[in-house]
């Protein structure tokens, strides 16, 4: 077991005892954080804006993938000089190596960016369990990866539509003068 998940377990089971003792009924939730991430509108629009942001070069590298695409065609008739269609086989390999090279540069970018989008809302997703988990009387709320959560348990719809709630005001700011 993992040191942190044993921190965490122990952490819980004291504080189930120290409910239980004093009489109180514990409230535990649980967060579904990868559902979140997935459903999020605010994520959602994220993605629209990483999508446009590396639209261009997709397309400009997907513009060169098709020019490739006719050389080997041309290559490919058997018509050609040696020196022709050695002269293409190398501008073909150049192109390729060139097309992969872009591609995991655009990967790789995309990828930075989606963690800094996902950074960026960390603090707003954790501010909307805090004030789901103060509204609904909630003592403890856990986040996935979790070993088992009953479906009772489970609060991912009410965060999500705090977050919709959160997404929608914050619209609505940038359309006022």
């Amino acid at each position: 077991m993992h040191l942190i998940t044993r921190a965490m377990l122990l952490l819980v089971m004291a504080f189930v005892v120290s409910t239980s003792a004093s009489g109180q009924q514990l409230r535990i939730g649980y967060v579904d954080m990868k559902q979140v991430l997935d459903s999020a509108p605010q994520v959602l629009a994220g993605r629209d804006v990483l999508d446009q942001e590396f639209r261009p070069r997709n397309d400009a590298i997907e513009l060169e993938e098709g020019r490739v695409e006719r050389l080997e065609q041309r290559l490919a008739q058997g018509d050609l000089e040696e020196s022709a269609r050695m002269t293409l086989e190398r501008e073909i390999r150049e192109a390729r190596r060139s097309i992969n090279r872009q591609r995991e540069d655009l990967r790789d970018e995309l990828s930075f960016r989606r963690t800094e989008e996902v950074q960026r809302l960390e603090a707003q997703i954790n501010m909307a369990v805090q004030d789901i988990a103060r509204a609904h009387g909630y003592d403890l709320i856990l986040s996935s990866p979790v070993v088992y959560a009953d479906q009772a348990l489970d609060i991912t719809d009410l965060i999500l539509q705090q977050l919709q709630v959160e997404f929608e005001a914050d619209q609505q700011e940038l359309l006022l003068p």
